[in-house]
């Protein structure tokens, strides 16, 4: 498994409107986009009672991860189990699918459909279910749009109307009450080895701040 880079950016609308219209010359839009050029993405995180995942991630630690569950849109025939972890500046994905019986008995408590021992990530979670007591904690939405580039395997999104609820039983339901969590866009620029110096332009690497914005960690602090 391969770490990517990965540099966060908050930004506002005028500097997206620019940015989206530069990039459009030179990338194509992610091929789940919709009518709108983009999609909702909804995501369940888990945690344990001390907080680790936050603790981690506000202390700076080098190693760090996170669990999440994860769906697109109002399709719920397709979740995810991701382990998102930091090691060295380098960012690591892992993930697996999981089915709607088996994400609904986690919702209710349920952690037996994790002991799937064909299945490491699904077996490491459940081992940390047991040994770290991580929970379900905190359900996050937004809307994304995204855009890619084949050199150096490029993804470039924005995130904007970030939304929360602690309401974690009602993960799969398209209903859910969210709050506001968070007003302003994040641009996230992931790549692999280079980033192409055409990309790094249009971006303004050189000048752009960067930020160590944490989704699950400003939703959890509304």
């Amino acid at each position: 498994m391969n770490g990517r880079h990965e540099l966060k950016h908050q930004i506002n609308a005028a500097d997206y409107a620019q940015l989206r219209a530069r990039l459009r010359i030179v990338t194509k839009p992610d091929e789940h986009s919709g009518e709108d050029g983009g999609y909702i993405i909804r995501s369940l995180y888990f945690d344990n009672y001390s907080d680790k995942a936050i603790v981690e991630k506000l202390s700076g630690q080098s190693r760090r991860e996170k669990f999440r569950l994860r769906y697109y849109g109002s399709d719920t025939s397709f979740i995810r189990l991701e382990r998102k972890s930091k090691a060295n500046r380098l960012a690591y994905k892992e993930s697996t699918v999981i089915t709607p019986e088996q994400c609904a008995a986690l919702l209710s408590g349920d952690y037996s459909p994790l002991k799937q021992p064909d299945s490491p990530l699904l077996m490491e979670l459940y081992t940390k279910i047991h040994c770290q007591n991580l929970r379900p904690r905190n359900i996050v939405e937004y809307h994304r749009e995204a855009y890619v580039f084949h050199a150096g395997n490029v993804r470039i999104t924005f995130d904007s109307g970030i939304r929360t609820s602690n309401a974690v039983s009602g993960f799969l339901e398209p209903e859910l009450t969210t709050i506001p969590a968070f007003g302003s866009i994040i641009m996230e620029i992931k790549y692999d080895g280079f980033l192409p110096d055409i990309i790094r332009d249009i971006i303004g690497i050189g000048w752009r701040s960067q930020t160590e914005f944490s989704k699950y960690v400003v939703a959890r602090l509304v």
